[in-house]
């Protein structure tokens, strides 16, 4: 029932009594409390006025609710009540409540890899968003809006940077104040905006994604212009924010004056863009960048994982926009473009560089086809295959693109380098960061197929792409691949490739020779090789000869050489040149030479080690703040022990603390040493983890025990995974306790979990088990134990044993051609 002499409606004028209410306990008058709301004088008298017909719009009571600290939906079912009783304001329009609207039913591009649609709440997931300078002035129109001051809004930029994120999250502050949001869509773009503009109401956020669809549209493009512009200035329908996007090339087509002479076919499109644009960058800038590396560091993953493939250019949003679509490619590849593909990610994880050679592709595609797929190639297989993978997805990206490699930077006259590689012949590939990160993760436990490591002898001539895969042959035990693979990165000019073949001779016993690579190598200007001749001459009773090459290589900078040199001259008592080779490999940025004098001198010269860790830990040498934080604590100086060992944790060192946890704990001062345990574990210390899982088992915490073990586990804990592992061995799980054991191998250098677990089941029988996970751990490159007992010509690709053969001696190209394998 409507009050006879104002008109005004009980919800009305209990909305105006709260807020009174609210402006004297705030002790604020309408000026004050205008600047605090951001609204107009005049629109704070109206709203409060009680001879003013009709509700303030929610906007103004929205942000009036906020100043006053007052309840925000309360006041706005009020304001909402006493409109549909005045009939003043529009109750209805086009649209929902922005809280009902999922982010990708308003075109924000997925973000990481796919999910099962099944899967609603990680579908839902978003990465956490950076804030930008667009986003602050993007803020600044939302702000106005709720003000009470309708706004317009373009984002401009190329595909996938953001834009329409940006206007997500920019509209989040309205959800509390019952703003809908519109989003025109059906039938058609065009013919959804123009039919339902007009019935636009207060508190409205018109979404026009891809406004090219609507402004541009050649029909109705410039009605629907004037329809916003009709919009934005009407009071009665007001606020309202209109927002969109568009590529640059849009704007220019729309803003560009028109020929004299000419039509003019967006001439009101033209004048709504003008003053409303606001250019989304399309890289992140170093501030961004902190401030995402900042997001990713609490423990986002999936900006963390896009980071490590986008820190170096910025594009940020492309990769996160890029990906699903990428893997979606991949995995409904047909089989020529995904035997490229697997080629490829195979050369990229074992350490070919990123410009992957097109006839090295083609060869090494063969054996990734199956007989039926191979037996149906075309002539043409490889030019459609290349062609399909070149079309771009969303971020401007393609799985495998066609690039041309800079030249090489030739180094000043004074420097000595490896003789330059020779470039690959024909066009060469790059595949997709994504792609190559997917492959690193699912791929890790294959060994690539027999065309592949022929189609790198035969096509790759880069030194370190051969030698890395010499090196990935051999962890693989593929001993008859490494050994010529080795060979042929020595003839393309590898000093690493002669440095390990004279490695080999040395075992053999052959040391003219391999001191005659070692000289070639150092003739190349590898100082780790005069470190290697060093040893050679000082193992051979040379002392001083040895000291020359090492003095030589130090002086060059070699950091190997400092250590070994700075040794010998400690040992000899010659303590001052030890400590000035110290202080001269920390002027190189290492300190590891003075941590290691330090850790000499303990004994005898405590004092003077102590001297020198602080040296090294001042320059935050993690392992100097440890070990003096260990001193620290043994000389009983508790509270700077904990100081130093927080200092080595933000170093990356969060073992200083567990540590310390331990030495607390068996000192009886248990309460500390849970304290440090679990700072320790909050810093992802796995040691930490599986000491306090193993804590709370014993407690009777078993939830918590498992759920910490979990997290030891997926720091790569050696203890925690075989734990894991033997568990799942138990539940009848043999997949999943291979899965944890291999994980465990390629954490660590030490096979001994993995090899229990082989015991194990060679011991119960299960000898098919065993062999499994065996070759699955040989494939993965994670056992170091030899096997040549098993297998002492190594293994084919295929995993079948090499029959025998004859490892040549090393001469200059002396392999043109593999050897068909036996």
């Amino acid at each position: 029932m409507h009050d006879e002499q104002t008109g005004n409606s009980p919800a009305l004028t209990e909305l105006r009594r709260q807020l009174a209410d609210g402006l004297a306990r705030a002790r604020l008058n309408q000026t004050q409390l205008a600047s605090r709301a951001g609204l107009g004088r005049t629109t704070v008298s109206e709203a409060l006025s009680s001879a003013k017909p009709g509700p303030p719009s929610r906007a103004t009571v929205a942000a009036l609710a906020r100043a006053l600290k007052l309840p925000v939906q309360e006041l706005l079912a009020l304001q909402r009540t006493a409109a549909g009783e005045s009939g003043t304001t529009p109750t209805g329009g086009p649209g929902r409540p922005i809280g009902e609207w999922d982010p990708h039913q308003l075109e924000v591009h997925p973000a990481g890899p796919g999910r099962a649609a099944s899967d609603s709440a990680a579908a839902r997931a978003l990465p956490g968003y950076v804030v930008r300078e667009h986003d602050r002035v993007l803020a600044d129109a939302v702000r106005d809006a709720a003000a009470g001051r309708s706004g317009f809004v373009v984002l401009v930029g190329t595909s996938s940077t953001g834009k329409t994120r940006a206007c997500w999250e920019a509209v989040q502050p309205l959800t509390d104040q019952g703003w809908r949001l519109w989003h025109p869509f059906d039938p058609t773009r065009a013919r959804a905006a123009l039919e339902g503009l007009h019935r636009v109401g207060p508190g409205t956020v018109v979404w026009l994604n891809e406004a090219q669809h609507y402004l541009g549209d050649r029909a109705v493009g410039e009605q629907i212009a004037a329809a916003v512009h009709d919009l934005l200035v009407s009071r009665e329908r007001g606020p309202a924010l209109v927002l969109g996007t568009l590529w640059p090339e849009y704007v220019h087509q729309y803003t560009v004056l028109p020929v004299p002479g000419e039509g003019d076919p967006h001439s009101l499109v033209r004048e709504l863009l003008s003053g409303h644009t606001l250019a989304v960058p399309e890289a992140f800038d170093a501030q961004a960048l902190a401030a995402a590396t900042a997001v990713a560091e609490g423990g986002d993953r999936m900006l963390a994982d896009a980071l490590t493939r986008a820190r170096t250019d910025g594009r940020v949003t492309q990769d996160l926009a890029g990906a699903p679509e990428l893997l979606n490619r991949y995995q409904y590849a047909g089989p020529a473009a995904k035997a490229l593909l697997e080629a490829a990610m195979d050369a990229r994880r074992l350490g070919v560089g990123l410009h992957l050679p097109q006839a090295f592709l083609i060869d090494a595609a063969s054996d990734y086809f199956s007989d039926t797929d191979y037996d149906q190639l075309t002539e043409d297989w490889a030019e459609q295959a290349f062609a399909g993978l070149a079309q771009l997805v969303h971020g401007k990206q393609a799985p495998l693109r066609r690039t041309t490699p800079r030249g090489p930077r030739r180094p000043p006259p004074s420097i000595v380098a490896d003789r330059p590689a020779a470039p690959p012949a024909g066009p060469v590939f790059r595949l997709a960061d994504y792609l190559e990160q997917h492959g690193r993760t699912t791929r890790r436990r294959l060994c690539p197929p027999g065309s592949f490591w022929h189609a790198a002898h035969t096509h790759l001539t880069h030194p370190d792409d051969l030698h890395n895969l010499s090196r990935a042959a051999g962890s693989r035990h593929r001993l008859q691949w490494a050994h010529l693979l080795s060979h042929r990165a020595a003839d393309h000019g590898s000093t690493d490739a002669l440095r390990l073949l004279a490695g080999q001779l040395r075992m053999d016993g052959n040391e003219e020779e391999a001191e005659r690579l070692l000289r070639q190598a150092a003739d190349c200007g590898n100082l780790d090789v005069l470190y290697d001749l060093a040893v050679m001459r000082d193992e051979a009773g040379d002392r001083k000869g040895a000291e020359r090459l090492l003095r030589q290589a130090a002086d060059g900078g070699s950091i190997d050489a400092m250590s070994r040199l700075a040794v010998r001259l400690e040992s000899k008592g010659h303590r001052e040149g030890a400590e000035s080779l110290a202080q001269e490999a920390a002027g190189h940025g290492s300190t590891d030479v003075l941590y290691l004098l330090a850790v000499i001198r303990e004994l005898r010269h405590k004092e003077e080690a102590e001297r020198l860790l602080q040296q090294a830990a001042d320059h935050g040498n993690a392992k100097a703040l440890y070990r003096l934080a260990l001193v620290r604590e043994a000389a009983g100086d508790r509270e700077d022990a904990e100081t130093l060992a927080q200092k080595a944790a933000a170093y990356g060192k969060a073992s200083a603390l567990y540590r310390l946890a331990v030495m607390r704990e068996k000192a009886g001062h248990r309460e500390e040493a849970e304290r440090l345990l679990q700072q320790a574990a909050d810093q992802g210390d796995d040691d930490a983890l599986y000491r306090l899982a193993r804590r709370r088992e014993k407690s009777g915490d078993k939830e918590e025990a498992e759920r910490l073990l979990q997290q030891a586990a997926d720091h790569g804990n050696i203890a925690a995974l075989y734990d894991l592992a033997l568990a799942r061995e138990a539940a009848g799980e043999p997949e999943g306790a291979d899965t944890l054991a291999l994980k465990a191998a390629a954490h660590n250098t030490d096979d001994d979990a993995l090899y229990r677990l082989i015991t194990m089941r060679e011991e119960a029988g299960d000898r098919e088990g065993a062999e499994r996970l065996l070759r699955q751990a040989v494939d993965q490159g994670s056992i170091s134990e030899p096997l040549e007992t098993l297998w002492p010509y190594g293994l084919d690709p295929d995993g079948t044993p090499t029959p025998p053969w004859q490892p040549s001696k090393y001469a200059a190209l002396d392999q043109d051609e593999p050897p068909t394998p036996q």
